[in-house]
């Protein structure tokens, strides 16, 4: 328990487009957000290293700069920007009470979560090597498929995302190569038909990927496993995609909002309303099918309108 409670009339739990956006509706509706960034500040943009389909950016950006600029501006019109990450929440009474590092208690009238979602990876020591790099590894064919178009590319999954993904990749690259690590799909028939009939897929069930290769700037190939023969080899790609799911960041929030059996937080259709009044969500933590900056935007602009309304409704 903390020394001091502080009182907070819109806490924003997360960053990245959703909570920024958020954030610079509520400031300029007067609701004095305070918005704490969490453990990777400004989200999963901060990973990517162009942004080419949000729009305005004619020329493109980085994640890391749209970041900043959200940030600056979500600061100009007021927002308490923070360092520190939820811990701990009680959305059992009228007060929403949430734990900041385990140490900071904070009394909020309304609170917009916007905690996002962590894309899974394979954690292979050369997948990180070359995410961080920016240079051939990504978790999103529409962020990224367009720097890949006429070349080769490789594809780990079996659900309808790794589907839709690697049919995606078909219409922009010369062949994508899908890496399924059963004997079976996991994706629903009617995904699975797509890909087996998409004349530059190929398709090899019960396969694991061994390494990323590369020249320590950027992909070059992938070395793959068969599990059934044993036999290693290489697959030329200059990008390698994995689609083996996300994990929404709702574990603390689970004793109060009803999530999905995933853990995405459910939402009532057409708001950004939670199951408990005055708490409400945006971007990725509630979304697993767009998974996109514009759309997260859209729903931190929700958000923050949907609390401004609730907040009025209690004058």
């Amino acid at each position: 328990m903390s020394d001091t409670i502080e009182k907070i009339k819109c806490l924003i739990i997360g960053s990245g487009p959703a909570g920024y956006t958020a954030a610079i509706y509520a400031a300029r509706a007067n609701m004095n957000p305070v918005l704490y960034q969490g453990m990777q500040p400004g989200g999963q943009l901060t990973t990517t290293n162009e942004v080419e389909n949000f729009p305005g950016y004619v020329d493109g950006v980085t994640g890391p700069e749209m970041m900043v600029q959200l940030q600056s501006q979500a600061q100009r019109f007021g927002t308490d920007i923070r360092d520190g990450w939820a811990t701990k929440v009680d959305f059992s009474g009228d007060i929403h009470k949430v734990w900041i590092n385990d140490k900071i208690e904070l009394h909020c009238e309304t609170v917009i979560i916007s905690t996002g979602a962590s894309a899974k990876y394979l954690n292979i020591a050369s997948e990180q090597h070359y995410l961080k790099m920016g240079g051939g590894v990504s978790a999103c064919a529409v962020c990224d498929g367009f720097f890949y178009r006429n070349q080769e590319v490789v594809i780990v999954g079996a659900g309808d995302s790794a589907c839709e993904e690697a049919h995606y990749l078909s219409k922009l690259c010369s062949k994508v190569t899908m890496l399924v690590r059963s004997e079976k799909f996991r994706a629903s028939k009617i995904m699975e038909e797509r890909v087996r009939k998409t004349e530059n897929i190929t398709i090899l069930m019960n396969h694991d990927t061994v390494d990323v290769l590369g020249d320590e700037q950027v992909v070059t190939a992938v070395k793959a496993r068969n599990k059934t023969t044993g036999e290693v080899f290489d697959i030329p790609a200059t990008g390698f995609f994995v689609a083996i799911g996300h994990q929404p960041n709702t574990e603390i929030f689970k004793e109060y909002l009803t999530l999905d059996e995933t853990g995405y937080i459910i939402n009532t259709p057409g708001t950004s309303k939670t199951n408990v009044n005055g708490v409400f969500v945006a971007g990725d933590a509630a979304d697993h099918v767009y998974r996109q900056a514009i759309t997260a935007a859209g729903t931190g602009c929700m958000a923050a309108l949907d609390a401004e309304r609730y907040l009025a409704s209690k004058d």
